[in-house]
């Protein structure tokens, strides 16, 4: 089972690469991407989501389509598309999100 830890490290691991593919290579700070955050929150949003943090810009994204529900990203928002896009993630994040919202249940 995936972990917020797996896939926060999915997700810096595919800006990076996908960074390092631009020609703006020289000015992409890799260092902002050493502390992303990917969290989900039930009791604030019924709908399936989660939550990304940059730096300090933040996101809530939907899990059915990974439109944005709240926040912003800036430019940073078509890699997380692209990212949520990938094979098995979408899967990794439902799972994730099953294991929030029963553990919301349990207490």
């Amino acid at each position: 089972m995936a972990t917020f830890k797996d896939m926060e490290d999915s997700l810096k691991n595919f800006i990076i690469q996908e960074q390092s593919d631009a020609h703006n290579v020289r000015t992409t700070n890799m260092a902002k991407y050493n502390n992303i955050k990917m969290w989900m929150d039930p009791a604030k949003y019924n709908q399936p989501h989660f939550f990304i943090r940059i730096s300090i810009s933040e996101a809530v994204f939907n899990l059915a389509d990974c439109s944005k529900i709240n926040g912003g990203l800036g430019y940073e928002e078509r890699f997380i598309i692209k990212w949520f896009g990938r094979m098995g993630i979408k899967e990794k994040l439902i799972e994730l999100w099953n294991n929030a919202e029963k553990n919301r249940e349990d207490k």
